[in-house]
C-alpha cells in the first residue's frame, strides 16, 4: 500500500516552521485519537499523524524526507541515496556522535542492533509506557486570578483488574512463546557490506510480548487495559496564564504489559472578562469619562478583580492618559504580592446636546475664545 505524504497527512505545507508542525501534530491528534475516532481505521489514521509527526519534527529526517521520500525516513534509499558507494552518510544530515550512527544502522538492521549506540536499558521485551493523554479546560477569568480547585472527567485506558494486565483469564492461559522462548525477540544474522552482524528484533508470534493467550480475559479482551472514566480533582494556582499545560504524572493511559502509565497534559484556556484585561499579573482597564470631569478633576468608579473601587481623577487630565493603581492586580503566579491596574482614561464627547448644555457649550467657547484674544 502507497504511503501517504507525511505533510498531506498533517496538513501542512512543505516549508512549514517547526512551530506549524507542532500545532498540527496536536490538533490531528486529539481528533485522531482511537478514544475519539469512531472509524473503522482509526488505529490506522492515528499511526500516520503519528508517523508523519515523528520524521518532520526531527530536523535530520525532516532532510532525508524531502530528498528521497519515505526511502529516505525509513532508512532503504537504494543506489544514491545517501550513502554514497558506503562513504557518504551525508544524505543524513551528518553525525554528531555514535549515537546517531546506532540510530542509521537500526533503520537498516532493526532496532535490536546493538554494535553502535546506546544499550537498551534492560527493558523487557513487549513492555511498553502508556501514551500521554492531551485535554483543554476552559476556566473562568476570575478562577485563572485567585484559582481553584476543579473536578474534571476523562476518559483513559486503565490496567484491567480482573486480570491484573496480563489480558488472559486466568494464570494457566498464559504459555511461553515457542518462537522467541519467552525473551519476546528473536535474533538473526545477516550478510551486509559489512559482514555479518547479528540483529534482534520483536517476535512477530507473540508481538514482543514473550507469552502466547491460549484464552483471553473476558473483561479486556486480551488487551490486559480497559477504558474507564475517570474524576480527577485538580487545583488552578492563582494568576495562572492563558495557554499554560499542566503535566500531571501517570494520570495517562496504562502501558502494555505491565508498561508505566503516561500523563495528563491539560491546557488551560481562560475564558475573557466582559472589561478587564490581563497581562501577566497586571490589570488593563479602559474607561470613559465626561469632558467636565476630565476638566474639574473628581472621583470616579472603576472595575477591578477585587470589585469595584474608587479612583481620583486630576483636574486637567488628558485624553488616553493612563493611571496605575498600585497592587491592584491579580496574585502573582510566581511569588509574593500581586500585580498593578492599569486605567486607561478616554473623554467621552456628546453626541447629542440640549438645549440648555448647548447655551453652556457656547458661553464656555466664548469665554475660551476672548480669554485668548480672538476677538481683539
Amino acid at each position: 500500500m502507497t504511503k501517504k505524504d507525511f505533510y498531506d497527512v498533517l496538513g501542512i505545507p512543505k516549508e512549514a516552521s517547526g512551530t506549524e508542525i507542532k500545532k498540527a501534530y496536536r490538533k490531528l491528534a486529539k481528533e485522531k485519537h482511537p478514544d475519539r475516532n469512531k472509524s473503522a481505521n482509526a488505529d490506522q489514521e492515528f499511526k500516520e499523524v503519528q508517523e508523519a509527526y515523528e520524521v518532520l519534527s526531527d530536523e535530520n529526517k525532516r532532510k532525508a524526507y524531502d530528498q528521497y521520500g519515505h526511502a529516505g525516513s525509513s532508512g532503504f534509499g537504494g543506489a544514491g541515496s545517501g550513502f554514497g558507494g558506503y562513504g557518504d552518510f551525508s544524505g543524513y544530515g551528518g553525525f554528531s556522535n555514535i549515537d546517531d550512527l546506532g540510530d542509521i544502522f537500526s533503520q537498516f538492521f532493526g532496532e535490536g542492533f546493538g554494535g553502535f549506540g546506546r544499550a537498551s536499558g534492560g527493558e523487557k521485551s513487549g513492555v511498553t509506557r502508556g501514551a500521554d493523554i492531551e485535554a483543554t479546560l476552559k476556566i473562568d477569568f476570575d478562577d485563572a486570578v485567585f484559582g481553584k480547585y476543579k473536578t474534571i472527567s476523562y476518559y483513559r485506558k486503565a490496567t484491567c483488574k480482573d486480570c491484573e494486565g496480563s489480558g488472559a483469564s486466568n494464570a494457566s492461559a498464559i504459555k511461553t512463546c515457542s518462537e522467541c522462548h519467552g525473551t519476546g525477540q528473536v535474533t538473526r544474522i545477516q550478510n551486509t557490506f559489512l559482514g555479518s552482524i547479528q540483529t534482534r528484533s520483536a517476535c512477530t508470534t507473540c508481538g514482543g510480548s514473550g507469552k502466547i493467550i491460549t484464552e483471553k480475559c473476558k473483561t479486556c479482551k486480551g488487551e490486559g487495559r480497559v477504558q474507564v472514566e475517570e474524576d480527577f480533582k485538580i487545583k488552578i494556582p492563582p494568576g495562572i496564564p492563558d495557554g499554560v499545560t499542566l503535566r500531571f504524572k501517570d494520570r495517562g493511559n496504562a502501558g502494555k504489559n505491565g508498561g508505566l502509565y503516561g500523563d495528563l497534559l491539560l491546557t488551560i484556556e481562560i475564558e475573557a472578562h466582559p472589561t478587564l484585561e490581563r497581562r501577566g499579573d497586571d490589570i488593563y482597564l479602559k474607561i470613559d469619562i465626561s469632558p467636565a470631569l476630565a476638566a474639574l478633576g473628581g472621583e470616579v468608579k472603576v472595575d477591578s478583580v477585587r470589585g469595584p473601587i474608587t479612583m481620583r481623577i486630576p483636574a486637567g487630565t488628558q485624553p488616553g492618559k493612563i493611571f496605575r493603581l498600585s497592587n491592584k492586580g491579580g496574585p502573582k503566579f510566581k511569588g509574593n504580592g500581586n500585580g498593578d491596574q492599569y486605567v486607561q482614561v478616554n473623554v467621552a464627547i456628546p453626541e447629542k446636546l440640549t438645549r440648555r448644555q448647548k447655551e453652556l457649550w457656547q458661553e464656555l467657547l466664548k469665554g475660551t475664545e476672548e480669554k485668548s484674544g480672538i476677538f481683539g
